[in-house]
Formats: structure tokens, sequence, C-alpha cells
């Protein structure tokens, strides 16, 4: 009889959890990152310490899930003073003009369990192409600290800064022109 209760508690907090249609990125265990080869002989990587992220869902594989991504492009980080201002600058990103850069998921194909293409419209630097990137759905558990339910995503993939307009008088010698992409994720449902 205790098996059976607990049983019918553990299904009663995952539809609970389910029900709830919005999560929130977790910011303190999330990151977005990026990488560049400098020169074809090392890579650079870098990030946004200033973003926000939701997921819209009602299923509980995330098979119809909504992403929204915002990023602040003057928070981009390389650990260098000097990289980070250029990378700020009208010669690259051109912050002050382009603040920021944003996501938005048009769909989401499951192509094994767990495992999905994320198809939305990126835009950066004032242009907007459509993108697709490879989605890790890592699963959801129970957060010891808040008892919520926290889901857990892994996104990668390339992009080429040329499509968005990004140093055009920089040649790929220099800077790559393909970036790869990768985005941690944890999300709670929202309160």
């Amino acid at each position: 009889m205790k098996k059976i209760i607990t049983l019918l508690a553990f299904v009663a907090l995952q539809t609970a959890a389910f029900a709830q249609t919005t999560w929130n990125v977790d910011k303190a265990h999330s990151r977005l990152t990026f990488t560049v080869t400098h020169l074809s002989l090392s890579d650079v990587d870098g990030f946004f310490k200033d973003f926000d992220a939701t997921i819209t869902s009602t299923k509980p594989d995330f098979s119809d899930a909504k992403f929204q991504l915002t990023a602040n492009v003057a928070s981009i980080n390389t650990d260098n003073d000097m990289r980070d201002g250029d990378l700020k600058s009208e010669k690259y990103f051109n912050a002050a003009t382009f603040p920021t850069l944003t996501f938005t998921s048009t769909s989401v194909k499951k192509t094994s369990p767990g495992h999905y293409k994320l198809t939305g419209n990126l835009t950066m630097h004032g242009v907007t192409k459509s993108v697709t990137l490879d989605l890790w759905y890592r699963g959801t558990i129970v957060n010891p600290m808040s008892k919520a339910n926290d889901a857990g995503f892994k996104l990668t993939g390339t992009l080429k800064r040329s499509d968005f307009g990004i140093a055009a008088g920089v040649p790929d010698a220099i800077v790559s022109d393909e970036i790869a992409i990768k985005a941690d994720g944890e999300f709670s449902p929202a309160k």
C-alpha cells in the first residue's frame, strides 16, 4: 500500500510539473557560449554574461516546446578586455546600434529519444536568419533545494558570422567565419 501511495504521489508531482507551461532559465546553472578560431591556429571561447531564456511546453518530453532567448551583446566576455571592447565595436557586433541578439524557435523535430532539431529565427547585428541547431533534452528531476522539477538542455551547432554581417572586412584566416555555438540550460517552472 505504501508503494502505491508513493507511486501516486510521484505521478501527481510529475503531472503538476507539466501543467506548468512556462519554464524560466536558472542563470546560475546556465551558460551561452561560442567558439571561434583565431589565425587558423587556436580556438577562442567567449560567452554572454547577461541573457534570459524561457521555454513554453505542455508535453513532458518537450516535443512541442517553444524556446525564446535574449542576450545583451554588451555583456560579451572572452576574458580579454581589449578583445571584448573590439567585439562590441562597429567592426564586429556594434553593440551600440544592435544591443541585443534574440532567438525564437519555430519548430522542434524529434530525431531520437531526448534529441531534437531545433529551428528558429536568430536575430543578430540587425539581421534575422533561420538556423537549425541540435537540442539534447537531458531530463527532468526534482531539485532538492526548491522541490520543483528542473529540466536540463544542451544546444549545439554552428553558424557563419558572414550570414549576419559581422566583421565583414575580417578575413576567415584571421577570425573563422564558422562559429560554434553551445548553450547549457537548467530551467525551472515559472511560479
